[in-house]
């Protein structure tokens, strides 16, 4: 069983296993002590469970049910237990504030046709989920909460950022990893 930062990871090969774009989220990823987080789209759990170090409670959703349950076994193969995971399509079951959101986004344009296509398939254009994502995340975000989210040049990175700023939000990229013929980036958004 691999480890990723301390932590015993189980993985399906129906739910997305961590890698460059986990990797890049986590290392730049800020929490402190006593916040409430949400990871949408939480896969193996892993950036629930790394958030759960600090936070004093942390939300995982995703829309595959497969990874709800990796996600819980890894949360208990690891003794977490500050941590819920649900089955959620993006905020569908989600209620609340968060002082952190994180979000590693499906780009690829396509049509999902298996559980792991959900992980990496973002709708027609690839950009039909963040684009939802970001059209919701602001009824989720605490005052003074952050965003991080996770997506392709592919899919138009300064698209993003002009969404965020119609939503209200101040976005910047804050880190950039260059794959192959594409770079992954994190963005950071807050409130104004």
């Amino acid at each position: 069983m691999p480890t990723y930062y301390g932590l015993r990871i189980r993985l399906h090969p129906q739910v997305y296993e961590p890698a460059e774009d986990t990797f890049l989220l986590a290392e730049n990823l800020e929490v402190k002590l006593g916040e409430r987080a949400l990871d949408l789209g939480t896969g193996t759990g892993i950036i629930a469970l790394l958030m759960a170090r600090k936070a004093d409670f942390v939300l995982g959703v995703d829309v595959n049910p497969i990874a709800i349950e990796l996600a819980r076994e890894n949360a208990w193969l690891n003794g977490i237990e500050n941590v819920e995971f649900r089955l959620s399509d993006l905020f569908k079951n989600v209620t609340g504030k968060f002082d952190v959101v994180t979000f590693n986004a499906p780009y690829l344009p396509g049509k999902p046709e298996e559980p792991i296509d959900l992980a990496l398939v973002g709708g027609e254009s690839g950009r039909e989920i963040i684009d939802r994502f970001i059209e919701n995340v602001g009824d989720y975000i605490s005052p003074g909460g952050r965003v991080y989210l996770v997506q392709s040049s592919i899919t138009g990175i300064d698209e993003t950022l002009r969404r965020f700023e119609r939503a209200g939000l101040k976005a910047k990229v804050i880190a950039r990893k260059h794959l192959f013929f594409e770079d992954i980036v994190l963005i950071l958004a807050s409130g104004k």
